[in-house]
This record gives structure tokens, C-alpha cells and sequence, in this order.
């Protein structure tokens, strides 16, 4: 099944295989004459990289390419970034790649025309008001991955490489102009980052769900979210080239990503610093820790689980759910556990700390405090 469509929702969306090819027909859209692709260095080199630049080439817009992006990126990659753009005189932003990619990207595009240091526009208050919005430059997201969302999202995760915490830098004009989703970009993924990816998508997608706040158009679209996800993931991950799966799959991750303006949870309060202070890839990091969260909210969730089961079609209400998780876990050879990553339980104050001041546990249906958290992060190994 070829599943081809054109959304307008939260931006102009273009979804289906071999999309990749309208790449300069898009830039073109958003007045870019000169944009400069913004990728991960282990993206740089592979195919589906050189075949978008040789697209925008071939398109008259030349095929500049920055990609000195760190799994987690942080303010030095932007610094070179926003170097790089202006050095090579360019008007735009292609973001290209998984979450560092697309993230990076997106914070050059918005920096080029700040004055003020990127931590302030993190997203507290009404801080992105600060920003000159006339500066922001235009952005085309090309995701080549089904997990973060990114493309579809409003704000960036730049890690402070002295603090090793995570910022969320927030303004409305992150948003891409333009998105392209094309699965055979996903195609040629790890398997390891196939299931990695699509578990932050079911994390974006359940901690959404779970939150406390009222948000009912964001619930609905995390419940669907799940659905796809536990349909398509495993499908994905057994088989690289079914193209319907991958295609369901990115129309999830689009679907976390807009589901979680409703709130996150402790998932992400415990992903942040764990991958802010040993470089873990972040959806891998959230499975690992969804079961001891799943527990650790369980009675403040249990009616609203039980819901989301019966849609989903697993019996059994919250411990059928919970039961799911760890299958799906299980198929999908997540590490049982942080110190099963090679994490030691040696920092469990520090990154209590962080986790408590990250801004997803805001949204956890059970307060997060400084005790319960560390004993939360211990329940992880």
C-alpha cells in the first residue's frame, strides 16, 4: 500500500515515498535561493544525504552541507552552525536527519538573527518574545527518522556542554514552512535505531496521554499515535523496506511530537539528564526507563491506562498495558534496564536534581520531588 497525502496540520506536510524529490520545489516555496543543509556527521557521507543535495543542485540552489552535530547537540555546533550560514551567505535552513539534525538545524535558523545568547529563549514565560522575529530565517524539515517529531515541532533540545543539561529553546517560528516525509529515507536505519526512535514516538505519544492537563484534540491524537505504533513498529523493525509500516511510522512520530504540546512526563525528566551526562541515544533512554515511570504513576493513570488498552486492543486494563510495554521491550531488544546500557547508579543525586528542573516534570500526573525522583532514577537499574 502507497500512502501518499498532503497536510496542512500543524504545517504544510508532504508525505509518501520519494517525496525527497520536491526538496527544491519547497525551498523554492519559502523564497530560498542559497539554503544551507543542516545534518548529523554520521549522516553526511550516506546516500540519502548526497541525493537531497544533488536535488537542491539540480534545482539551482546550490548544495551547501553543515554537518559538525553532535548526537546531542549543543551551543559550540550551534555556534559553528550559525558560522557556517553566514559565511556561505545563505537564506535558509533544509533540516535533515533524525532529532540532532533537525533540531540543530532549526535553532541556526532562528539564531542567525538573534542578538542575545541562545539560553535566552528557553522556553519559560513568554522568554521567546525576546527574539527578533523578523530574522528568523525560513526552514524546509526532511526527517530520516520516525521518532522525535521534531519536524513538526515548535522548539529545540540544545544541550549546555558546560552544565551537560538539557535547554528546551521555544519560539512559534521554529516551526518548519514546509515538511517532507519520505519513508525510503528511513529505509537504510539500524535496527537498533529503528526501534529506538519508534519507542520515543510511543513515549511522546503515552506521556501526552497521561498528562494531567486539559488538552482533548492533543489526547485523541496521542491515542491514535500508540495505535499506529504498536501496529507498524514491530513491522518496521523486522522488515527495513516495508514501506507502508515506515510511512505509518513517521506519520506517528509527527503525531507524538503534536500530541505533546498537551505536556510530558517523567520519562523525559529522567531521558534529559541521563543523555545530557552519558551521550545515550534519547528513545532508547526512554524505553529503558517507561516501565519503572508506567509503575511510579500508576495510581494516578490507571483508569485513564485501562481507557487507552481497550483502544489499543490489549486486555487486561493498566497491567495488560504494562505487560504490552515490556513485550514490545522485549522484541525490540531494549536493555532492561539503565545499567544494562552501562550506566553505574553513582549519580542518582545529580541527576535527581536535573530531572526535578527539567521542564517535563511539570507535566507528570504524580509530583516529582527530589526523594522520589532519586528513587525513581534507582528503580531504573
Amino acid at each position: 500500500m502507497n500512502i501518499t497525502a498532503n497536510w496542512s496540520y500543524p504545517t504544510a506536510v508532504k508525505l509518501g515515498r520519494g517525496r525527497i524529490k520536491e526538496l527544491g520545489e519547497a525551498c523554492k516555496s519559502l523564497g530560498m535561493k542559497k539554503p544551507l543543509l543542516i545534518t548529523d556527521r554520521g549522516l553526511a557521507a550516506m546516500s540519502i544525504t548526497q541525493g537531497a543535495l544533488e536535488v537542491l543542485d539540480d534545482a539551482g540552489l546550490g548544495r551547501a552541507l553543515f554537518a559538525d552535530v553532535d548526537p546531542n547537540p549543543n551551543e559550540q555546533n550551534l555556534e559553528a552552525g550559525i558560522k557556517a550560514y553566514r559565511d556561505g551567505g545563505h537564506d535558509g535552513v533544509v533540516a535533515f536527519g533524525g532529532g540532532s539534525g533537525l533540531d540543530l538545524g532549526k535553532c541556526v535558523a532562528f539564531m542567525v538573527g538573534q542578538t542575545r545568547p541562545v539560553w535566552d529563549f528557553e522556553d519559560i514565560g513568554d522568554w521567546w518574545t525576546r527574539a527578533n522575529s523578523e530574522g528568523i530565517a525560513p526552514i524546509v524539515a526532511v526527517p530520516t527518522t520516525a521518532g522525535t517529531g521534531s519536524e513538526v515541532g515548535r522548539a529545540s533540545v540544545i544541550t549546555n556542554s558546560q552544565t551537560h543539561v538539557k535547554k528546551i529553546i521555544f519560539h512559534p517560528k521554529f516551526l518548519p514552512g514546509v515538511v517532507i516525509c519520505d519513508p525510503e529515507l528511513t529505509v537504510g536505519m539500524p535496527k537498533a535505531i529503528t526501534a529506538g526512535t519508534g519507542m520515543d514516538a510511543f513515549a511522546h505519544c503515552l506521556e501526552a496521554y497521561c498528562s494531567p492537563f486539559f488538552h482533548p484534540m492533543s489526547q485523541g491524537i496521542a491515542l491514535e499515535g500508540m495505535r499506529l505504533v504498536k501496529e507498524f513498529l514491530p513491522r518496521a523493525y523486522h522488515e527495513a523496506t516495508d514501506i507502508e509500516a515506515r510511512t505509518n511510522m513517521m506519520a506517528a512520530a509527527a503525531m507524538g511530537a503534536v500530541a505533546f504540546q498537551k505536556g510530558l512526563g517523567a520519562i523525559h525528566a529522567l531521558s534529559h539528564p541521563i543523555g545530557a551526562v552519558y551521550n545515550t541515544h534519547h528513545g532508547m533512554t526512554n524505553a529503558v526507563v517507561m516501565p519503572p515511570v508506567l509503575r511510579f504513576n500508576r495510581a494516578a493513570i490507571e483508569e485513564k491506562i485501562a481507557r487507552a488498552a481497550a483502544y489499543l486492543g490489549i486486555s487486561g486494563g493498566f497491567d495488560g498495558f504494562y505487560d504490552y510495554v515490556l513485550a514490545l521491550r522485549a522484541e525490540l531488544h531494549v536493555p532492561e534496564s539503565l545499567g544494562a546500557m552501562g550506566i553505574k547508579p553513582d549519580r542518582l543525586d545529580e541527576l535527581s536534581a536535573m530531572a526535578i528542573e527539567d521542564p517535563s516534570c511539570g507535566g507528570n500526573p504524580v509530583k516529582m520531588t527530589l526523594e522520589n525522583t532519586r528513587q525513581l532514577f534507582a528503580d531504573c537499574f
